[in-house]
C-alpha cells in the first residue's frame, strides 16, 4: 500500500477537508503525488503568465483557503504516460463518490488539465 510523502501531505493539508478524505482513501490503492493544493496569489498570476493556468487570482478554485482544487500525479511521474492517468482518475472517481463527494477531473471538464481536480461548485 502506498502512503504519501511529507511534499504531498504539506500540499494535501492546504486542501478541503472532502479532498483530503477523498485522496486519503485513494492513495491506499494507487500510488500518486499530490503537487499543488492551495496557490497564493503571486503563485497564481505566475501560473497565469507562464501559461500554466488560464485564471489570475483569486479566480481558481486553488486560490481558496482551504483550497477546492488539487492537482495530483501517478508515481513515479512520467508526463507522457496518459493511460495512468486515466487509471488513476478512476480510482479517485470511485473514491469520490464512496465519500459521497462532488469531486471533478479536469479531463472531464476540458479535455485536458489531467493532474487537476476540483470539488464542484453548486450552480
Amino acid at each position: 500500500m502506498a502512503i504519501f510523502g511529507a511534499r504531498s501531505l504539506a500540499q494535501l493539508a492546504t486542501c478541503h477537508d472532502d479532498i483530503a478524505r477523498v485522496l486519503a482513501a485513494a492513495i491506499k490503492e494507487y500510488d500518486f503525488s499530490v503537487l499543488k493544493g492551495h496557490r497564493p496569489k503571486s503563485e497564481q498570476n505566475a501560473c497565469h503568465a507562464s501559461g500554466a493556468s488560464q485564471l489570475r487570482w483569486p479566480a481558481s478554485l486553488h486560490n481558496h483557503q482551504p483550497s477546492l482544487a488539487v492537482d495530483i500525479v501517478p508515481y513515479p511521474i512520467d508526463w507522457e504516460s496518459l493511460n495512468r492517468f486515466h487509471d488513476l482518475a478512476e480510482v479517485v472517481k470511485k473514491h469520490a463518490a464512496d465519500c459521497d463527494v462532488n469531486l471533478v477531473w479536469g479531463y472531464d471538464l476540458w479535455r485536458w488539465d489531467m493532474p487537476h481536480w476540483q470539488l464542484r461548485r453548486e450552480e
